[in-house]
């Protein structure tokens, strides 16, 4: 099973602190959420560390369903940077949240969605062109963010020919139990993180009211192959995570 850490927990310490973090704790894989301070990295320190890398596309500050254009335009471009740093950092797979519903946008609500489409379109690809996975998350049930619901995340990946990234505190949070949420063949990334349904928390595993035995199982008989980021807020949720996979693992 391969488990990784992303670097949400850890942030904004410099990256060859993360890495060493991880390697002291025999973790063999690192999503770098790629914004200052991460969005850009030195060969050299990568080239020092084994910890293999994913790529999660900026999460400040865009909207790939921006009725701006300028937004919506710079927000395609960020994605594509972090495909071509991901092609950089000898990573294949990237990240993608959809877009989110402007604060004027919910008039025009059918425009927004074609505006998403066409975002998520273009960035699929240019990912398919240089050689990446494009990865879209499922949101937590938060207004206005888009795509909360797994259903219609699958569709709309089935539409644009990419795979899924899934969040399962997100999932939980929008009301998706275990049993459910490895019932789609796109999903080729798992972020972990715990919460009690009310809200997404992104607490250590264990904590929260996700039934990660009965999630685990499902992992093993969809013989997932990708890797398990552990996503939480604190590097002590980190550590307390990574123990409580190495028990579930065990039993």
């Amino acid at each position: 099973m391969k488990i990784g850490v992303s670097t949400l927990a850890l942030y904004p310490q410099p990256l060859d602190r993360v890495l060493e973090f991880l390697e002291e704790r025999n973790v063999h894989y690192c999503e770098i959420i790629n914004e200052y301070p991460y969005h850009e990295i030195d060969d050299d320190l990568l080239d020092s560390h084994k910890v293999k890398l994913t790529v999660h596309s900026p999460l400040s500050d865009i909207n790939l369903a921006s009725h701006n254009q300028a937004i919506r335009n710079s927000s395609i471009e960020e994605v594509k940077k972090s495909m071509d740093r991901a092609v950089a950092w000898n990573s294949d797979l990237v990240v993608v949240h959809p877009g989110c519903m402007p604060i004027m946008g919910k008039k025009i609500e059918e425009k927004i969605l074609q505006y998403n489409l066409e975002s998520l379109l273009e960035c699929a690809t240019y990912a398919y062109d240089i050689g990446v996975y494009m990865c879209v998350e499922n949101m937590p049930e938060i207004e206005g963010l888009l795509y909360q619901d797994l259903n219609e995340l699958n569709c709309l990946l089935e539409e644009i020919n990419v795979f899924m990234t899934l969040d399962v505190g997100h999932a939980h949070n929008s009301g998706f139990s275990s049993e459910e949420m490895f019932d789609y063949p796109l999903i080729k990334h798992v972020h972990l993180s715990d919460n009690d349904g009310t809200f997404d928390q992104h607490n250590a595993l264990g904590t929260g009211s996700i039934d990660f035995d009965s999630l685990f199982k499902n992992i093993e008989e969809a013989s997932y192959d990708g890797i398990l980021m552990v996503e939480v807020k604190n590097p002590q949720d980190i550590l307390q995570s990574l123990d409580y996979i190495e028990k579930m693992i065990k039993l």
